[in-house]
């Protein structure tokens, strides 16, 4: 599958008041320049995710993701490396295209990113 998507910095989340987000905990176990593997926990699951190099605009690349046992992801995330990134996602509906606003915390405390995924 290849992933169109777009990434945005926001300044704040006054419009998430009220709304539910679910915690993310992922780590890389690569970052090599052609691929990177990704471990992840999501809410009460677990997945691993492989991506792909950019294309050329930096816009699309191929994404190839399974949903993996909890207790398997947690031991993938004690072989990550340093860097382990944890937030909060929340998914935002607007015209049709789902927003999915992050707010981090530790490491990355304060960053707020929005990004939407597209088709083409």
């Amino acid at each position: 599958m290849t992933e169109i998507e777009c990434k945005f910095l926001i300044k704040n989340t006054d419009f998430l008041k009220g709304k539910t987000g679910i915690r993310i905990t992922q780590g890389y176990l690569s970052t090599d320049k052609e691929r990177t593997v990704r471990a992840r926990i999501k809410g009460e699951k677990g997945f691993i995710t492989i991506k792909g190099k950019s294309n050329d605009s930096g816009l699309s690349r191929y994404e190839w993701e399974k949903e993996i046992d909890l207790q398997e992801a947690q031991e993938l995330l004690k072989l990550c490396l340093p860097g382990v990134i944890d937030k909060t996602r929340y998914e935002i509906i607007i015209e049709n295209h789902i927003w999915e606003i992050d707010i981090f915390h530790g490491e990355n405390n304060g960053l707020l990113l929005a990004e939407i995924e597209l088709q083409s």
